[in-house]
């Protein structure tokens, strides 16, 4: 179904301050005067991509045996990103977006804005990232692709109780008392105060006496 998605045809700005998306793991904020414009899906709006000056905070720190492994992630995001999800509270902080709102972007006309923000989308949807996730019907939560220096996407996948952050080096995936890290260093997994730790390259180190225990 993805594959009909359409960008709306008028350009948006925030009207004030939004927090996108924010629990105890961490937070995803655009601030005011950012540009916007919607994803849809027949007449209805299936997420936005949004850019102007937005903040990223998440808290992949990995409480184990053996301390605390791994560090938090805090990020200035000021190219275009995208968010997939339900934005039906957030549409009374936007109005309409004047030909002063591109320019202080960088755009000539929104024709330039929207070819920016079709650029993100075919960058997340075309490398089926949708499957990846198993997103299929009625999505849950939030997705947010975040562009990183090497020109990719950083992904962040979100609902009540989940979370999922993806970039080209690290996985961090908590689900409730269960976590995974996977970093070039090594892999983490804790499950209700059990943990391993896997030691790049070979070398491993067990907590507890098997395996199963926390898989």
């Amino acid at each position: 179904m993805w594959h009909h998605y359409e960008l709306d045809n008028v350009a948006k700005k925030t009207t004030e301050p939004l927090t996108l998306w924010q629990t105890e793991k961490g937070i995803v904020e655009i601030g005011k005067d950012a540009l916007a414009i919607a994803i849809k899906l027949g007449d209805k709006q299936e997420g936005c991509v949004f850019h102007g000056h937005g903040r990223l905070v998440l808290d992949t720190i990995v409480e184990t045996d053996k301390g605390a492994i791994g560090k938090p992630v805090e990020k200035e995001v000021k190219e275009p990103f995208l968010m997939l999800g339900d934005m039906g509270k957030l549409q009374t902080s936007l109005s309409a977006a004047s030909d002063d709102d591109l320019a202080r972007m960088g755009y000539a006309n929104q024709k330039e804005f929207t070819a920016r923000s079709e650029a993100v989308i075919d960058k997340f949807f075309t490398r089926g990232r949708l499957h990846d996730w198993g997103c299929y019907g009625e999505q849950q939560g939030s997705i947010f692709a975040f562009q990183n220096e090497a020109n990719k996407l950083d992904i962040l996948v979100t609902d009540d109780h989940k979370l999922v952050y993806k970039t080209a080096s690290t996985i961090y995936i908590s689900d409730g008392s269960k976590v995974v890290l996977k970093s070039p260093e090594q892999i983490v997994l804790v499950s209700s105060g059990k943990s391993i730790i896997v030691k790049s390259p070979c070398h491993v180190v067990c907590h507890h006496s098997h395996p199963n225990a926390i898989l």
